[in-house]
């Protein structure tokens, strides 16, 4: 026999708890998460840089001995302790608020790992690049606008791994979310643009203060975009036990 109540509605208060049980970040959350995302990851961009820049400072400072004869690949190494320390720190900045909704620490060590990968590989892609535009000797206005377009290319297709690690975790927890892959390469794809305007505009600026007011606007419009629209995709996802 079909049941009675079946077909009887919901009650606000019904949907209301259904609606919060399938959303990974409910709504009426969502502005505070938001706001605290975005202020974390700002945060973790602005932290994180000062404290890699001053740490690499220091290791190039205080060579140990068996690197004297090769200080090309101590300062390799350096630049690499130091974007580790960024990317922990800018990690666990972002883990903070996360971390009622899914695994913080899942989420700090896949995302430090996969900036780490990310930036790896788009620096030695660009560099590859660069090498390749240096060594030819004639270049047609082409294939100048072509090695001017594949740097940016590659930075914004590096995202794709550090969308791929921090894909890993959410996949645990939320449906769908194989579209996450590529939240970080919009991301960047957002700060190429940023940059490209805010460079077209430079010769506004006054010349005195046009050094530091172009990177305070690069380096606010970058960690802007790094919180916002993963913040808003946040607010997309769906749970894993929604019925």
């Amino acid at each position: 026999m079909p049941s009675l109540f079946k077909n009887i509605p919901q009650s606000p208060s019904e949907s209301n708890v259904k609606q919060k049980n399938f959303l990974l970040i409910p709504r009426s959350e969502r502005r505070g998460f938001f706001v605290l995302f975005t202020f974390m990851t700002a945060l973790g961009w602005i932290g994180g840089g000062i404290a890699s820049l001053a740490l690499e400072k220091i290791l190039r400072e205080n060579i140990p001995d068996y690197f004297v004869q090769n200080e090309l690949l101590w300062f390799q190494i350096a630049k690499l302790i130091a974007t580790s320390l960024f990317a922990l720190i800018f990690a666990a900045d972002q883990s903070i608020p996360l971390n009622k909704y899914i695994s913080g620490w899942s989420w700090m060590f896949a995302t430090a790992i996969g900036w780490l990968v990310g930036n790896t590989v788009s620096t030695a892609w660009i560099a590859y690049i660069s090498s390749m535009a240096a060594s030819t000797n004639q270049i047609s206005p082409q294939a100048a606008i072509f090695f001017a377009i594949l740097p940016t290319a590659a930075y914004i297709f590096s995202g794709l791994w550090l969308g791929l690690l921090q894909w890993l975790v959410l996949r645990k927890q939320v449906k769908c979310a194989w579209w996450w892959n590529f939240v970080p390469s919009i991301s960047y794809f957002f700060i190429s643009v940023s940059i490209l305007f805010i460079s077209l505009v430079q010769n506004f600026i006054p010349a005195i203060h046009r050094d530091i007011t172009l990177f305070l606007l690069t380096q606010g419009s970058t960690a802007l975009i790094l919180a916002v629209i993963p913040a808003i995709a946040f607010c997309r996802l769906r749970k894993n036990n929604y019925q």
